[in-house]
């Protein structure tokens, strides 16, 4: 087991770094004309017809390819600003941030719908049993699904106030951990077991619950992979009845502690137009509380994409929990046509509130924190509901 400390420029502390200097690409006019170029040039294709040969772009395209190796390589992070959002429509919004993320990788699925776009909203009120995403408020730091190399945000409409991204490195984390408390890291590099949420499970092609532990950390190369989601290891102890022990409670607890810590967190305020770029190995990432719209159409809009790079080493069979077959396997079987786009979903979540309040039957809005305090908490809860 290797725990060895990382040196590259991937660790890095929030308290320390200004984004706009080192994470910040801002649009050039002659960039705007090209891509709305590669939009006319895709017209109203389907999202999976959307490639780099269907969005050309002969000059910003290689610059992509640039930012992918930063991402690897460099910060792991990459935000662009500048695009004139007010131009656009949010379907073609959707298609020029499906058209930029085809030169970093491959889109796939994020759900058992198959969606190649999330749509990151609070629906909670609207929609029973909603994924964290689709709820409100704060949330807890995670890194997304094991077969995502690259996980992005577009933001469509921003909250009344609030509603920061907040990111971190693992990397300076890790350090922070060996230096300090080293019997702690070794329980995540020992990792825990995982359990896929029941939908996606009972579409999956795998179990739903991880038959060996999945290790939190590991290192090939002098670089760290990270693989951190509250949820499928909140699920393994309510539903799939793994009992942590009181020193991987406290393992996962500290890292949560440590990365809500104005010493190693970052925080990027979303405008209209943002997209944000995030190494899904080595940058864990979360939000902040945030005052929203009464109406779901005017609340804060998020496009969420999870590329696949092809170009990057695979990550370590031990450390993939959801793999690459299961998203493929979810789009073949369960994605509709043109069903991410921001108009038709929007559209019928709107009428779904309408319908509500017409009823009577809207439902007390969830917030995302609130369901896991910690992973002590989580055993509480199953406790609770056992009677």
């Amino acid at each position: 087991m290797a725990m060895e400390r990382i040196t590259s420029r991937a660790a890095w502390k929030g308290s320390e770094i200004d984004y706009r200097a080192e994470m910040m690409h801002l649009f050039t006019d002659a960039e705007v004309a090209e891509i709305d170029a590669a939009l006319r040039a895709c017209g109203e294709r389907d999202l999976p017809e959307i490639t780099p040969a269907t969005f050309p772009l002969p000059e910003f395209g290689p610059r992509m390819l640039a930012f992918r190796d930063e991402l690897h390589d460099g910060r792991g992070v990459l935000l662009l600003r500048g695009f004139p959002r007010e131009r656009y429509s949010a379907d073609e919004m959707a298609r020029i941030y499906v058209g930029l993320g085809a030169h970093l990788g491959q889109p796939v699925a994020q759900s058992w719908q198959g969606q190649l776009l999330g749509s990151v909203i609070d629906i909670s009120d609207v929609v029973e049993k909603v994924r964290g995403y689709n709820a409100g408020g704060a949330q807890h730091f995670h890194i997304d699904s094991s077969a995502c190399d690259i996980v992005s945000l577009m933001c469509l409409r921003r909250a009344l106030s609030g509603g920061a991204s907040r990111i971190v490195s693992v990397s300076a984390i890790h350090n922070h951990l060996l230096d300090t408390r080293p019997d702690l890291l070794e329980v995540l590099y020992r990792g825990y077991y995982f359990r896929n949420h029941e939908m996606d499970a009972a579409h999956s092609l795998f179990p739903a619950q991880s038959a060996e532990r999945i290790p939190v950390f590991t290192q090939r190369d002098g670089r760290l992979t990270t693989v951190i989601d509250s949820g499928s290891l909140r699920y393994a102890v309510q539903q799939g009845g793994v009992t942590m022990s009181d020193l991987e409670i406290e393992a996962y607890d500290e890292l949560q502690r440590l990365a809500r810590s104005e010493e190693f967190f970052l925080d990027m305020n979303f405008e209209e137009g943002d997209i944000q770029f995030l190494n899904n190995r080595v940058i864990m990432h979360a939000r902040t509380a945030y005052e929203d719209h009464p109406d779901v159409a005017k609340r804060r809009h998020l496009l969420r994409m999870w590329l696949r790079v092809d170009a990057w080493p695979e990550r370590l069979p031990h450390q993939v929990f959801l793999s690459d077959a299961d998203c493929a396997h979810w789009q073949a079987t369960n994605r509709r046509p043109f069903m991410e786009l921001p108009s038709r979903w929007l559209a019928e979540m709107t009428a779904m509130q309408e319908r509500r309040r017409r009823e009577k039957t809207v439902l007390p809005p969830l917030a995302t924190a609130g369901r896991s305090p910690s992973a002590r908490g989580w055993h509480e809860e199953r406790e609770r509901a056992a009677g």
